[in-house]
């Protein structure tokens, strides 16, 4: 039984991965990356994981193509498109399917549940803040000076911005809340949705600091593509580690989110 449900979980995971990809939001080597992920996620999650993931999934690639356009002018500075590689979808979704083995080495555990549910909300709230972050009428701020910056740069905050965040995180936490007790729902709500503005707050401030950042100089502008910017000049590294490039960073992202979650859970909750 346990095996049959494992590899409906990957079936489906392919299924998914190949519609993203011929829908162009995931590359080839995302669409794997989704299978094994996805695969773990739904096989051993079954169908509560597998609707927080597609939650995220759904909802970030539906703003990324509403909001191209305006996204279009800010491509530079941005490490990838909105096209998904298999970093992307691991920085994402690759704490989520350790969780779900998490199910197996400890069957009965709430943690596991509240934990993914963060990590969800966590890049969700990331991805929703940068995705409808560019509507701010005004320039956003860095988050460490709250210095205005030009649109785009890491670590930069608005209030639209936020504002999504709270709104991505909390769309998980309403999702979560479906399969979680009733007496519990609240406490599931307050936990899953503080938990990922943290996680989301926690990449800013990586962006902002310790990320790696390049130096254009043919276009004079930061980046953080390396080796080569849009215009094809190669980039130098002005500030932050090498190692800790975009997707480090949203990695980080979900996990902070899930440590959040679970941390209040036990706090408030239990």
């Amino acid at each position: 039984m346990f095996m049959i449900k494992l590899l409906s979980g990957f079936l489906f995971g392919a299924i998914i991965g190949y519609l993203a990809w011929r829908a162009h939001s995931l590359s080839k080597s995302g669409a794997i990356a989704a299978t094994f992920t996805g695969g773990l996620i739904f096989g051993l999650g079954g169908l509560p994981w597998a609707v927080l993931l597609m939650a995220f999934f759904i909802s970030s690639s539906a703003l990324s193509k509403a909001f191209a356009r305006r996204k279009a002018s800010l491509g530079e500075k941005f490490a990838k498109g909105s096209v998904r590689d298999w970093g992307q979808v691991l920085a994402n979704g690759g704490l989520g399917a350790l969780l779900a083995l998490g199910l197996v080495l400890f069957p009965g555990a709430a943690w596991p549940w509240i934990a993914y549910a963060g990590a969800m909300a966590a890049v969700n709230a990331d991805t929703w803040a940068t995705e409808l972050g560019v509507l701010n009428p005004a320039p956003p701020r860095l988050i460490t000076s709250f210095q205005s910056v030009e649109r785009g740069t890491s670590g930069a905050v608005s209030l639209v911005g936020t504002l999504a965040a709270a709104g991505g995180a909390l769309f998980i936490a309403l999702c979560a809340s479906f399969f979680t007790p009733t007496s519990q729902v609240p406490g599931l709500l307050a936990c899953v949705t503080l938990g990922g503005v943290f996680g989301s707050a926690v990449d800013s401030l990586l962006g902002a600091t310790l990320q790696a950042i390049y130096y254009c100089p043919a276009c004079q502008k930061e980046t953080e593509r390396h080796p080569f910017h849009l215009c094809g000049a190669h980039t130098s590294r002005v500030r932050g580690m090498s190692w800790l490039d975009n997707d480090v960073v949203n990695f980080i992202c979900s996990l902070s989110g899930a440590l959040a979650a679970v941390g209040l859970w036990q706090w408030l909750v239990i």
